[in-house]
């Protein structure tokens, strides 16, 4: 039930109080609130608070006065209504039906205490899964962008929507949708890949799931985060803007028009010199006006303030203020401090304009009018919340599935799948380590590790765990930590490794924040060696001659140099999840085949950095430069047990049949698509799924482009022996980019359709010719390339 307001803040009836009629538009019930409010009461829309749910199911505890010195008491925050909650759930250990209970008193708290009875918005983070004690993790999104399967992904964050309102949460921050430009970079595990088609259409399909559950997605982090020089967490960036509107841009755009996101998170960021928290041009010119985004801009946590304390372009908190809330950010998270009363101050003395205020204010009650939170009937305690489970048996599944398509297997000279009755053994400092297959943002490692006594809260089995089940004759050696500098365990894993028929060694990282780890914010890398002395173990255990499989459980790629070429075989996990042992032991034994695609490039030089594969000519091999960044495993590189044939490439008509053109190049308007079809075929003695991808190459234009991109994708299962047709509608402005006078063209001329295994490795290349006069394309552009799988049949071939 509602919460009972006191009589002189009860709402009056329906028909006088157009804020809550349910009749008017949520535009409309907003207007119509705003001018009611007084300044303080607007002001606590715009801010969050940092709580943690108390065990006792009772309240939440504040958690501000941790970061901010003098924060107000609870009943002084809340007096004149709040804008946010900050992860009730996500701040400590709290059993799930008890922390629910715990936030409906203190969403009643909030709703008694202030003259209109508005509830907060509760947002969470939700990047592996719901960040709460006991919720199903599931794999990191290098994992999803590996999968290169959308709807796997768009079904996995249906279920952690679903999770998240079922407790009483509102708003999830997810997805992270930085184009991964520097591996070294801690947060590269929570970017999708270094491709903006691949991170665009996954990232889109995360949000659509969310949303669909009632959930507002969050896009991070708009923009620029990835590519701060040297990697670094939160440094400059230096980026033209051909780059910024071509590579970083499109996935935030494609996650709003396909996706639907209803929220963005602005970066850390400074672009150029200039913070994206104080960036009107970014925040309100682009993405509102441009974009047409109406939804709301959050900060990243702190980062209204961080304008004075870090980045100097404000003297103080209420300057720091104005300048956000100039530039658009609505929402001051995680908890009150710039927004609060140094930018009431401000107003008051006529430093800010009110209505910069009111205007973030519409947003953020057109936003809670849209999630119900004003409507009479809204309850702060869902009717289910008895039952409430946030790990099953469904959620898992999909964590294993997900797992499962993530796996790369990235070389094998016949030593996988490990023959069944042979001596194995199992060496490397995360071969036994369930924490090995969690991201930095999965609720054990983002805030469990700082609560030993609680555990896990799941059940979580390594890869020892699972092929102990699996491999009878297993033998377990560490060899050394991920971290640090001893060896001595090094003699054992050898002497292991001489004495078994084959060796799995297991290297990566551990997930931790700000240098707690090897990988995950803050974590950031000075090169791309494997952490500790684990290099100098695998050169131990290659020595030896066993045939070894090299697997890396890793949050980012590592340079794979000749000295690991040794390597029987080489499979590449990128934080799998809960599920993730069973995974990897399943792949390596062959009970599933795997079918994962890389990302992001495998380098093969440690220090040869930045690269990757989204670059131009200049950017590769050349003779001018004695470094050579050609990577050990390209982008979209991934093996299976089973054999694929590729044949019949063609430029097909519109319903796939073959097209016949007498140009020595196919004509493809500019302002129109083309279709194109290959014929993929299993060859191999298993089942298998093939990744067939599309990449475009333009030889000449008036700006240099990436040697190939990423245009199309498709995941073929195929049983031994039979075949499909995949066919690709490639419309013209997906070919577009951004000319000589800063507008996004598509441009005539000679271009190439590439069928590829990988963007190193064409199958078959198609000969086109864009036609007819350079045309601009604005925000209304098709942003994806249809996809088409049918069982192939008998297809003449041209000529």
């Amino acid at each position: 039930m509602r919460s009972q307001v006191p009589v002189d803040h009860d709402p009056a009836p329906r028909d006088s109080v157009p804020w809550r009629d349910p009749r008017l538009s949520p535009t409309q019930r907003a207007e119509a609130l705003v001018p009611l409010m007084s300044l303080e009461e607007k002001v606590a829309q715009l801010v969050g608070v940092w709580v943690g749910a108390e065990a006792s199911g009772d309240g939440v505890a504040p958690h501000q006065a941790d970061m901010i010195d003098g924060a107000p008491t609870w009943s002084t925050i809340i007096q004149h209504g709040l804008g946010q909650l900050t992860r009730p759930f996500g701040t400590a250990p709290v059993d799930p039906v008890r922390g629910a209970r715990s936030l409906a008193a203190s969403q009643a708290q909030i709703v008694a205490a202030s003259r209109f009875g508005i509830p907060a918005q509760v947002h969470e983070e939700c990047l592996t899964g719901f960040a709460a004690w006991r919720a199903t993790v599931y794999p990191a999104p290098l994992g999803w962008g590996a999968s290169f399967d959308p709807e796997l992904v768009e079904e996995m964050a249906g279920r952690i929507g679903r999770s998240m309102r079922a407790a009483g949460v509102h708003q999830g921050l997810a997805p992270v949708l930085d184009v991964t430009r520097d591996y070294r970079w801690g947060r590269t595990e929570e970017t999708i890949g270094e491709d903006p088609y691949l991170v665009g259409t996954t990232g889109a399909a995360y949000v659509r799931g969310l949303e669909r559950a009632g959930v507002v997605a969050t896009l991070k982090h708009f923009v620029g985060y990835s590519a701060s020089r040297g990697g670094r967490n939160l440094g400059p960036v230096s980026m033209g803007r051909r780059e910024l509107a071509d590579v970083i841009l499109p996935p935030f755009e494609m996650a709003l028009r396909l996706g639907g996101a209803r929220s963005v998170m602005h970066s850390y960021a400074e672009i150029d010199g200039l913070p994206v928290a104080a960036d009107e041009g970014l925040l309100t010119g682009l993405l509102r006006d441009e974009w047409g985004f109406t939804g709301t801009v959050v900060a990243d946590y702190f980062a209204v303030r961080f304008l004075q304390t870090l980045h100097g372009v404000a003297a103080d908190a209420a300057d720091a203020a104005r300048l956000a809330l100039r530039a658009g950010i609505d929402v001051e998270l995680p908890t009150v401090d710039a927004y609060g009363a140094p930018l009431v101050a401000a107003v008051r003395s006529g430093a800010v304009d009110e209505a910069l205020v009111d205007r973030a204010l519409r947003r953020v009650l057109t936003q809670k009018i849209e999630l119900g939170l004003l409507d009479e009937d809204w309850q702060e305690l869902p009717d289910d919340v008895a039952d409430l489970r946030l790990d099953d048996g469904a959620g898992r599944d999909v964590a294993v599935r997900l797992a499962r398509e993530a796996v790369v297997l990235l070389r094998n000279s016949d030593v996988l799948p490990l023959p069944a009755g042979r001596r194995v053994a199992l060496v490397g400092p995360v071969a036994d380590d369930p924490m090995a297959m969690l991201g930095c943002y999965s609720f054990p490692n983002h805030v469990g590790v700082r609560h030993p006594e609680h555990g896990l809260g799941l059940d979580i089995a390594s890869l020892r765990d699972e092929l102990a089940r699996r491999v009878p004759r297993l033998r377990y050696e560490p060899g050394c930590a991920v971290t640090g500098g001893d060896t001595s365990g090094i003699p054992a894993a050898v002497a292991a490794a001489t004495d078994a028929d084959v060796c799995v060694l297991a290297v990566g990282d551990r997930a931790g924040m700000f240098g707690r780890g090897t990988s995950g914010e803050g974590c950031d890398a000075g090169d791309l060696r494997l952490p500790g002395v684990q290099a100098e173990l695998v050169r131990a255990v290659l020595a030896t001659g066993t045939p070894v499989v090299l697997v890396l459980l890793t949050g980012r790629p590592y340079a794979l140099g000749p000295e690991f070429d040794a390597a029987a075989a080489v499979v590449q996990a990128f934080f799998l999840g809960q599920r993730g042992g069973q995974a990897l032991a399943e792949v390596l034994t062959g009970a599933v085949n795997p079918s994962g695609r890389l990302p992001v490039s495998v380098p093969r030089d440690a220090a040869g950095l930045p690269g990757t594969y989204l670059t131009p000519k200049l950017g590769r091999r050349s003779e001018v430069s004695s470094v050579d960044p050609t990577p050990a495993y390209p982008f979209g590189h991934g093996l299976s047990y089973t054999t694929f044939d590729w044949s019949d490439a063609g430029v097909c008509g519109p319903a796939g049949e073959p097209a016949v053109d007498p140009a020595p190049a196919a004509r493809w308007p500019v302002d129109g698509a083309v279709t194109v079809g290959i014929t993929v075929r299993n060859t191999g003695s298993r089942a298998g799924t093939e990744v067939v991808q599309l990449y475009l190459h333009d030889p000449v234009a008036q700006t240099t482009r990436p040697v190939v991109r990423l245009v199309g994708y498709a995941r073929v299962p195929l049983e031994p022996g039979a075949a499909a047709r995949v066919t690709f509608g490639v419309p013209a402005d997906v070919a577009s980019f951004t000319g000589l006078g800063g507008r996004r063209i598509v441009e005539p001329g000679e271009v190439e359709l590439r069928f590829g295994r990988s963007s190193g490795e064409p199958a078959a290349t198609l000969s086109l010719r864009l036609t007819g006069a350079e045309r601009p394309v604005g925000n209304r552009r098709e942003l994806l390339t249809s996809v088409r799988v049918d069982p192939a049949v008998a297809v003449p071939h041209p000529g």
